[in-house]
């Protein structure tokens, strides 16, 4: 939508930009004409690179999805694949995850639902394919109130739009306690405040009812990026990686059906591509799939989650000075490049490469190189277009929003290997007063890097080439400057997980219930759970959490919950106590984690206030201990 301001004369690209032009903007964060140079050069570099290696490759196939087939995978990989096919008699499985979903969420499920019965119908598929609404309709029934805290619905939702129309009651999940239903426009949040308190795709919704229907361009028109902030909450910030591999599932399936639903409000196709599976190298540095370079790294350093090779050339580059001019967008010699990469192969796990004959350009050359030849992209084929249609948002919060929900959506080798080349850029734009290297500029160099992938074919790129290079242009901005955010996980997907938890736990109870009930063998199990219970139910009295501490004391600690402790002050508690293995560990390590009850385990970050926390999930355990990097 904004992309006319970017078709130029491809002429640019021929002229190599002086050193002048990298301020003439006045900003490091906006984007104009004059800055696109740096993108056509890079684009020139990468054609050169290719030109030089005359090895056969074979480009990755993305696959045209037959009708149907991309809403039926879509489903498959939200976890609902039991509501259509042979196993659709087990749709009771999905009732406890469809009860949390929210409006939006509910109405991105049905539309889905909706094309793969039409299709299976059209196939003369004899199976029994439930129709979606009735599922919506069954649990209404039976709770007498859906998970939004809006009356019951007689048919389909999206046609009983007016009873939910403020967009909010889809959200708030008020557990143990009465819920609050708080109108999005009451809340005290700004224009820069991202609320993770409430679905994105309800707030895209109740800004689009406001506005009425038009495009609202709020904060999206102006070049300059605003500095979006997350304002606190008492019950502390989750971080990927803060949340037990069962919970992250879930987290996985709700941000699917979330940013789907967001595409759906805003009006924008979001379609996952689809990789048909071609024959990769089974080793080596270039050209591997990152899994199986993780797999050969891993016999190397146990437990290392980015690519050494990776890891090796941003220390390369970061041995010298960052403050090189010019440093990621001047690019080594071509010819050397294919010779080091050659020299690499053979030697870097043998350890007998010489890393002093690499220099700074080379190194950054071939960081982006090893980026270009993963023979899937870093963002995957499945998310890559959608990173790039994030443009298509109306406001910069929402591309922030599509940006945070595509990240929960990538596989974790790609996500942390991500994260360590963000973070990298970042400290290469600290010294942008010496290297010359804004934000812009930055972003310019390495979008084609993530972005011109060779497996889509160079048509598609010609045909959409201004419009691509805006677009991912823009993209990679965000990620770079608001990379802190996009590492989080709302709040209203941990209160989703909260809620599964909680229903799954009562249907497991009930269900334990009736064993006792017909077999009547329950009296060990019985006595098992009372022992267990016993440390938090009977010694504990009201208002006090008994917090323990494996790693560091044999003894647990009573804590009187106050309405100013934080789970940091708790931490300090026990490293104060100078007992057992204190000493050997460090500060910066250790964190308290809420386990069980609602949530299988969260990390929580030390301004989290506790009794606020106690009273969203007053089953858990409390545990101090060492976080996993």
């Amino acid at each position: 939508r904004r992309s006319g301001q970017y078709t130029m004369n491809h002429d640019h690209s021929e002229k190599a930009p002086d050193a002048a032009s990298f301020d003439r903007s006045g900003s490091q964060d906006s984007l104009d004409e004059l800055s696109m140079d740096d993108y056509w050069k890079e684009l020139e570099n990468i054609h050169e690179t290719r030109g030089n290696n005359h090895e056969e490759r074979v480009a990755l196939v993305v696959k045209e999805p037959d009708e149907g087939e991309l809403e039926e995978e879509w489903l498959k990989e939200a976890g609902l694949s039991n509501l259509f096919g042979e196993s659709s008699g087990d749709s009771l499985e999905s009732m406890v995850f469809l009860s949390t979903l929210t409006r939006t969420q509910k109405e991105a499920v049905e539309k889905r639902v909706e094309t793969v019965t039409q299709t299976m119908r059209r196939r003369n598929k004899q199976h029994q394919i439930p129709d979606v609404r009735d599922i919506f309709r069954l649990q209404n029934d039976s709770k007498g109130k859906v998970c939004d805290g809006s009356e019951p619905s007689a048919g389909r939702t999206s046609e009983n739009k007016n009873e939910t129309q403020d967009g909010t009651k889809g959200s708030k999940f008020s557990l143990g306690t009465d819920e609050q239903k708080t109108p999005l426009e009451d809340m005290s949040f700004s224009d820069t405040d991202v609320n993770l308190e409430i679905s994105f795709a309800e707030q895209a919704a109740n800004l689009k009812d406001s506005s009425g229907d038009r495009v609202c361009k709020g904060e999206g028109g102006d070049t300059l990026l605003p500095n979006f902030r997350l304002p606190k909450d008492k019950t502390g910030t989750t971080r990927i990686g803060d949340l037990a591999p069962q919970d992250m599932k879930k987290v996985y399936s709700l941000a699917l059906i979330e940013l789907t639903a967001l595409y759906d409000v805003a009006g924008t196709e979001f379609k996952q591509q689809k990789a048909v599976k071609i024959k990769t190298k089974d080793s080596g540095l270039f050209g591997v799939p990152l899994s199986v370079l993780l797999e050969q790294d891993q016999k190397k350093v146990p437990g290392t989650k980015i690519p050494l090779i990776f890891q090796k050339l941003i220390a390369q580059i970061e041995e010298s000075t960052l403050e090189t001019e010019g440093l990621l967008r001047i690019p080594g010699v071509a010819t050397r490049i294919k010779s080091l990469c050659q020299e690499l192969e053979a030697k870097f796990y043998e350890g007998t490469f010489n890393w002093e004959n690499v220099k700074q350009h080379d190194a950054a050359s071939l960081l982006k190189l090893f980026i270009r030849e993963l023979p899937q992209p870093l963002l995957t084929v499945q998310y890559l277009k959608a990173f790039q249609d994030v443009q298509n948002f109306p406001t910069k919060k929402q591309q922030l929003q599509a940006l945070n929900l595509l990240v929960l959506l990538l596989p974790e080798a790609n996500r942390d290997t991500l994260k360590v080349l963000l973070e990298f850029l970042q400290r290469v734009i600290d010294h942008r007063d010496k290297n010359k290297m804004t934000l812009k500029n930055v972003a310019m160099v390495m979008a084609p890097n993530l972005f011109t992938f060779h497996g889509f074919g160079s048509k598609t790129i010609e045909q959409n080439e201004f419009v691509m290079a805006a677009g991912t242009a823009n993209t990679m901005r965000f990620m770079i400057r608001y990379q802190k955010l996009l590492w989080t996980i709302p709040k209203f997907i941990v209160n989703q997980v909260r809620k599964q938890n909680t229903e799954r736990q009562k249907k497991e109870k009930k269900d334990k219930a009736m064993k006792k009930l017909l077999k009547k063998m329950a009296y060990d199990r019985e006595k098992h759970e009372k022992q267990e219970k016993t440390p938090n139910d009977a010694d504990v009295p009201q208002g006090v959490i008994r917090v323990q501490a494996p790693q560091l004391s044999k003894v647990s600690m009573a804590i009187q919950l106050t309405e100013d402790l934080k789970a940091g002050d708790i931490v300090a508690r026990f490293l104060s106590q100078k007992s057992g293995n204190v000493h050997m560990l460090k500060k910066e390590e250790i964190f308290l984690y809420e386990v069980g009850g609602n949530i299988g385990e969260r990390c929580l970050d030390d301004e989290t206030y506790m009794k606020d926390l106690y009273q969203l999930n007053p089953n858990a355990e409390w545990i101090i201990k060492v976080k996993q990097s």
